[in-house]
């Protein structure tokens, strides 16, 4: 397999209101089978997920967890506000999303955006990816996949790496369960992340800092069979459960 990694380049500093994938489509000619991975913070300033840190009212929580993190409780707040569920306060916030992510700050950013204003991850990242698609579908008659990217750390190991999100057009998991292995073996457990191993290549061309390459495709990627179910319920998830009983 050869596979071309293309990072789209000289993009506009993304406002509220802008055709994302206009302004995508103008840089690059899609074919079919592209993967397109999107950093959802460039998703998410284009529909208007963001918030006025000078508009925020703290709660008392957020005073209260903002004393334990020195973060500013408004942006502590945007935090709370994101989340459903709490697993830890301290040393920092670590929360579950409505869509299932659990993340540090609930993916609440304020890197690459204007002073005074925080970017959310958005509210349905499958829905996203799939808007994405279509619209460059649209655009192009292009037949494309997409993944929408976020950095998060990772438990056991120092540093970041990117991270699917949101999908569309293909599954999330390559499931290898029943396949046979050299020897023959039958695989039993085996369910490889694939959109995330492609969202951490993607992380890796973008850059974390001021490089300015909000979109990358990567083209001549095989097909795979699998399934979405990224996210471990609840009686699956002992790390989850360890945590919230410190």
């Amino acid at each position: 397999m050869s596979i071309e990694v293309i990072g789209i380049e000289d993009l506009p500093i993304i406002q509220p209101g802008d055709d994302l994938a206009g302004l995508i489509t103008g840089k690059i000619t899609f074919i079919d089978g592209d993967i397109l991975c999107v950093a959802s913070s460039v998703y998410s300033k284009s529909v208007g997920n963001i918030r006025h840190i000078a508009e925020i009212s703290p709660t008392q929580e957020a005073e209260r967890i903002a004393s334990l993190t020195h973060e500013d409780p408004r942006f502590v707040q945007a935090v709370l506000d994101s989340s459903i569920e709490i697993i830890l306060d301290c040393p920092f916030i670590l929360s579950r999303l409505p869509f299932g992510h659990i993340g540090v700050r609930a993916g609440v950013d304020h890197s690459n955006v204007e002073d005074g204003i925080v970017i959310l991850l958005p509210s349905d990242p499958m829905a996203a990816a799939e808007q994405i698609r279509s619209a460059i579908k649209e655009k192009t008659g292009a037949n494309i996949r997409v993944i929408l990217t976020d950095t998060c750390g990772r438990a056991f190991r120092r540093g970041q790496t990117g991270h699917a999100i949101g999908w569309s057009g293909m599954t999330g998991i390559r499931d290898f369960r029943g396949d046979h292995d050299l020897f023959g073996h039958e695989l039993l457990i085996t369910e490889e992340a694939v959109v995330d191993e492609i969202a951490g290549f993607a992380n890796f061309v973008m850059g974390e800092s001021n490089r300015g390459v909000p979109a990358v495709v990567f083209r001549n990627m095989d097909l795979w069979n699998g399934h979405d179910i990224m996210y471990f319920n609840e009686s699956e998830d002992i790390i989850k459960e360890s945590l919230k009983k410190r």
